[in-house]
């Protein structure tokens, strides 16, 4: 799988312009603040529906603009000439527009498996040493590109978080007594917390067994040195099982169990929402005793087990390097050019260009106040500067 093309309307700081990129290497280089992860976050966008940098839409429309607009045409594979056009349309407030070959969608989250993307960023450190809400955003990410339809069982699952806890505060904000009415919705939403909860669970569960080998063989890989590297998944007060039954069954249970404590602190205490992501270096868990090189290269390991496992199911991801390579010393530069060889597109941004390994310049792009200029230029290879 591979872009040939990136449109950007209002996007960032970039008012209108068209990219054309490349299968295998395509770098972006420029001074920080150019516009290079602009160019990064449109392309993980239309295949998330969600920026990986902003909580909210508002900062991705152009100052002035009510809308930002992104288009990329995605061509299936290098054996595969098969291509579609997705478009985004971004209104802040409001629902994304989205079409698919120019067909207007329904929902806008029936564009995702269009495009996948496996994107590695300096924030990418977080997987590692940032809180356990870190590790279980990275994973779902995973999930949704694995399975599609699992975004919106994620988005009920979230709903009906914040619909219980909204109860749950309530009564405890009046002293933590539950009248019969507020006992009976109550119930309601544990059942819909436990039915939901168990079918995301069993999804994480089956997604880490599947990238724990595959994270293993890239640590070692990458690493040079203490190259044993392991991902476990820890849900809080549940024996995983198989069957989505046993598991709800399970949650109802915890669920009965912290009733008490629920109520007094106002909040949900049982479920995904809570689980954690264990992260181990050797013996140790990699958070509090992984070293600077080490987590980066577990994260890098992540990322790397990713792009494998969804190039598994089929049709490789694009990879996106945002300004990676400086965060790494020349062994580990080299190791993880190496391990990206097998993607059919990459693309790579850098503030200088001498920090990305020779292998992996291929077609090169100059970044500069919101344009891009192919340095090798054809037609079309410009992204127009914003004005």
């Amino acid at each position: 799988m591979y872009l040939t093309q990136v449109e950007l309307v209002d996007f960032r700081n970039y008012e209108h312009g068209v990219l054309e990129l490349g299968p295998g290497a395509n770098l972006l280089t420029g001074a920080n603040g150019q516009g290079k992860t602009n160019i990064v976050e449109a392309i993980t966008y239309m295949s998330r529906l969600a920026s990986y940098r902003v909580a909210t839409d508002a900062p991705l429309v152009r100052l002035g603009a009510d809308r930002a607009v992104v288009r990329g045409r995605v061509v299936a594979g290098m054996d595969d000439a098969r291509a579609l056009t997705i478009e985004i349309e971004i209104s802040p407030g409001q629902a994304n527009r989205t079409r698919l070959n120019k067909v207007p969608q329904r929902r806008a989250r029936d564009l995702l498996g269009a495009l996948k993307t496996v994107a590695f960023t300096p924030d990418d450190l977080a997987i590692v040493k940032g809180d356990p809400a870190e590790r279980r955003a990275a994973l779902d990410d995973v999930l949704v590109q694995r399975w599609p339809r699992l975004a919106g069982v994620k988005t009920d699952y979230d709903r009906v978080i914040r619909q219980r806890n909204a109860l749950l505060k309530s009564v405890s904000n009046r002293g933590g007594y539950l009248d019969g009415e507020q006992a009976a919705t109550l119930e309601i939403w544990d059942e819909r917390l436990a039915q939901l909860g168990a079918e995301l669970m069993i999804a994480r569960a089956g997604t880490i067994a599947d990238m724990l080998p595959l994270l293993a063989a890239a640590y070692q890989a990458i690493a040079p040195a203490n190259n044993s590297a392991s991902i476990a998944y820890a849900p809080h007060h549940i024996e995983m099982a198989d069957a989505p039954g046993d598991v709800a069954a399970q949650l109802l249970a915890a669920i009965a169990e912290r009733r008490a404590d629920e109520v007094r602190r106002g909040v949900s205490l049982v479920g995904p929402h809570r689980d954690e992501v264990e992260m181990t270096i050797g013996p140790l868990p990699a958070k509090g005793y992984a070293s600077h090189g080490e987590a980066w290269s577990l994260a890098l390991s992540w990322r790397l087990a990713a792009f494998e496992l969804l190039s598994q199911d089929g049709g490789r991801p694009v990879l996106l390097l945002d300004d990676v390579f400086a965060e790494l010393d020349a062994i580990r530069r080299d190791r993880l050019a190496a391990a990206v060889g097998a993607a059919e597109q990459i693309v790579i941004t850098a503030a200088v260009e001498d920090d990305v390994p020779p292998d992996l310049r291929g077609r090169r792009f100059a970044v500069q106040a919101g344009t891009v200029t192919a340095c090798d230029p054809g037609p079309g290879d410009a992204l127009g500067a914003a004005r």
